[in-house]
């Protein structure tokens, strides 16, 4: 690593004399869905991340939503968040003149990040072993399906066929419903979680190597990095041949899951593992609202999780609890268990996310600038501090191939060569 990007960096923040966190580090990214996350992670850090585009554009172009439901490369919100702080080259890794480009750019940078279907980089001559001959201290982060070996390394994958066949989409939905997946890309999420840490620590080994180049091939299976986030469900079966069951929308026990308030949602834990602690407050709480028919749930059955369990004990707390929940706003009862020491929180939705007032505090949400319509976009922003190199808001996502000019300037081209390659369908 080193400070040849620094100058690109300066120039697309906000002109603080602070340095980023990772300034000079200089990562290629051509990870489209699986990996987006990844590559945004080091360049909200400061390095300089260029995304590797096919001529056509990253797939991520091509995912809604769209601004202003206008279908178009340029207006994916996706691209936008994910893809903020980069810059845009787009070129054709398939024709040699592409490839011997991109060698010149993987000489000249510490990662790179990939999630090409095993054996297209090595058809192309770009795999790590061809890379690593020209660039000893590379670290490659490939971000597969199934990872670059085993029966299903080359089988086609989406994010669902991820959940489904890492465990996760089992556990989803309810007890009478067929599995049902969570809102978003969680699969590809997770797996550019994990890709960006062993990235950041195998970069840190390259610096602890004491005067000699050591670079790395870091191998993610998107479908073990899904497993990864399943709790106790292997262990579980592992131990007693139990398979646990889809529980969204039951109570597991009294006392504890989801209830309805004036306005939305709430979450309690009073019952299970917290009764020793919270369930005399709890019912404490329901008497003193004027609820005085709440006694009866201090008497001695309560205190027994067999009998918490069981359909008496949960539809009993039910109807002594949910006519109080009513009554209240979620942001009430939220403040007022808090004073009492109750596990409650609110359930929220976007409109109350936007409007917290922890995340207006601490200035989460940012803006980012959406070229084409030169409109601002709220997302979120860092989830941490860096007290000695802050985070700052990236500017804007590229166009396509919004600087493949200055990259190949950058490594040396003259400007008739650009306008050849370009003419010739090498780079747009």
């Amino acid at each position: 690593m080193d400070d040849k990007a620094s100058s690109h960096r300066a120039g697309s923040r906000d002109g603080l004399e602070t340095p980023a966190a990772l300034e000079g580090l200089k990562v290629l990214d051509m990870s489209g869905l699986a990996g987006q996350y990844c590559g945004k992670q080091f360049s909200d850090l400061g390095a300089d991340v260029i995304l590797v585009e096919p001529l056509n554009g990253s797939n991520v172009r091509y995912q809604g939503p769209f601004l202003d439901n206008h279908i178009h490369p340029e207006f994916s919100l996706s691209f936008t968040y994910f893809n903020a702080g980069k810059r845009s080259l787009c070129i054709d890794l398939d024709r040699p003149e592409g490839q011997r480009i991109f060698v010149e750019l993987v000489k000249r940078s510490d990662l790179l990040i990939e999630s090409e279907k095993p054996g297209v980089m090595a058809r192309r001559g770009l795999d790590y072993a061809s890379l690593a001959s020209v660039a000893p201290g590379l670290v490659m982060t490939s971000i597969t399906p199934f990872g670059q070996s085993g029966p299903y390394s080359n089988y086609e994958s989406e994010d669902i066929v991820a959940l489904a066949l890492g465990g996760m989409l089992y556990l989803g939905g309810y007890p009478d419903s067929p599995p049902i997946a969570a809102h978003g890309n969680l699969a590809y999420l997770a797996a550019a979680q994990f890709a960006s840490v062993a990235s950041m620590i195998a970069l840190f080994g390259q610096t602890e190597a004491l005067g000699h180049e050591s670079g790395s091939h870091i191998d993610v299976s998107i479908q073990e990095c899904v497993v990864m986030g399943m709790e106790n469900a292997i262990q579980f079966y592992d131990l007693e041949r139990v398979v646990r069951k889809r529980e969204s929308g039951q109570l597991k026990m009294a006392g504890t899951g989801v209830f309805e308030c004036a306005d939305g949602q709430i979450y309690l834990m009073a019952g299970g593992i917290a009764s020793a602690r919270f369930w005399e407050s709890t019912v404490q709480w329901l008497i003193d609202d004027g609820f005085p028919e709440a006694a009866r749930l201090l008497d001695d059955q309560w205190k027994d999780h067999d009998y918490l369990i069981t359909d008496e004990a949960k539809n009993l707390f039910y109807e002594l609890f949910v006519p109080f929940a009513k009554k209240h706003s979620k942001a009430w009862l939220y403040q007022s268990g808090q004073e009492r020491r109750i596990p409650v929180c609110p359930i929220s939705t976007p409109k109350d996310i936007l409007e917290n007032r922890q995340f207006e505090y601490r200035d989460f949400f940012s803006s980012i600038k959406h070229l084409p319509s030169e409109r601002s976009i709220v997302a979120p922003g860092a989830p941490y501090r860096l007290s000695e190199t802050p985070w700052r808001a990236p500017s804007h996502a590229p166009l396509m191939g919004q600087h493949t000019d200055e990259i190949l300037a950058d490594l040396g081209y003259s400007r008739a060569d650009r306008v050849a390659l370009q003419q010739a369908g090498v780079l747009k």
